[in-house]
């Protein structure tokens, strides 16, 4: 079975309001959900990015079901691995059974702002697989020490964990972090329904039955032309192709990247529209791809709208729909 999520984007929204979503999209049918974790959003029309360990932590305490993820994190530059390991086992006990941790190589627009060397894509992989180590050594429990490449930790303990390991998972765009994800993760996190990506991932590893999260970007409005609008006024970055949105520094500089961005480059990125048609047709896409979740990003400020819309019309369509494995 395909299972259907929600994206808590924490660019566009408060954290207020991010956990009102969450609260909805739970009592809508949503099963899971994973909210992003940027210190700055991707453009300053956008307005948000509260932090998101705070936000996890109302929304672990205002929901009951709704399954957690971060989608994700970026465990290197910005925030050292064990301050990561700290936080998503404490969010872990606050979220019993129902809260894992996505992780990625993050991108310059978050990360630069400690003032550290932004490293190229390579070392940004070899510093993840190792930053993983690190998450896993301090989940063990008991003092531990690391002296690694790129970290260190000296006689580090968390003493707060949960009764499971918190479920590692790791983004990918390229082969080389699917395979990553297929070597040493818990599943995989992409963007796009790429099949080649999900058959890395299982080459890699012989584990079966691990989880395949596909984000799939849309812009739900009455009609075409109002989501199309607010899809060029919330979301013009889907356009943006290659190594852009990890190497920019500031929502000025997507700003300048996305102004010349016009609707048909957005109906090409982003599904468009009233209708469940296209929608659906998306997810039968990521499920041809190998993907066993979809989580929906709805852009723009109509989440109410959005929620009722999957609530009423959406999701009981897609009751019993198989994952095309």
């Amino acid at each position: 079975m395909i299972e259907i999520g929600y994206a808590l984007s924490s660019e566009e929204h408060s954290a207020a309001d991010l956990v009102r979503h969450a609260e909805l999209a739970e009592k809508a049918g949503f099963g899971f959900a994973l909210i992003s974790d940027h210190y700055h959003p991707w453009l300053d029309r956008q307005g948000h990015s509260p932090f998101v360990w705070d936000v996890i932590g109302a929304i672990s305490q205002r929901t009951e079901k709704l399954v957690l993820g971060t989608g994700v994190t970026c465990p290197t530059v910005r925030m050292h691995p064990a301050i990561v390991a700290q936080a998503a086992a404490t969010a872990a006990t606050l979220m019993p059974g129902r809260f894992f941790l996505g992780l990625g190589t993050g991108e310059a627009l978050n990360e630069h702002i400690v003032g550290e060397h932004w490293p190229p894509a390579d070392v940004r992989l070899q510093m993840l697989e190792e930053a993983m180590e690190v998450l896993r050594l301090l989940w063990q429990g008991g003092e531990q020490s690391h002296y690694g490449e790129f970290f260190v930790v000296e006689n580090a303990r968390v003493y707060d964990l949960p009764d499971e390991p918190v479920p590692l998972l790791v983004a990918a765009s390229g082969q080389k972090a699917a395979e990553l994800a297929g070597r040493a993760a818990d599943g995989l996190i992409s963007t796009a329904p790429k099949k080649e990506l999900v058959d890395q991932f299982k080459r890699a590893g012989s584990r079966r039955g691990r989880p395949r999260y596909g984000q799939m970007t849309v812009s739900w409005a009455k009609s075409q032309r109002a989501a199309i609008d607010t899809a060029l006024e919330w979301w013009p970055t889907a356009a943006l192709h290659g190594e852009l949105s990890q190497e920019l520094p500031l929502p000025a500089h997507f700003e300048q990247a996305a102004k010349d961005v016009t609707a048909e480059q957005i109906k090409k990125q982003i599904t468009c529209g009233p209708r469940i048609e296209p929608i659906r047709a998306k997810i039968d896409e990521f499920a041809d791809a190998g993907f066993s979740h979809v989580y929906l990003h709805q852009v723009g400020p109509d989440q109410q709208g959005f929620i009722d819309f999957c609530a009423e019309q959406l999701l009981p369509t897609l009751q019993g729909k198989t994952s095309r494995r």
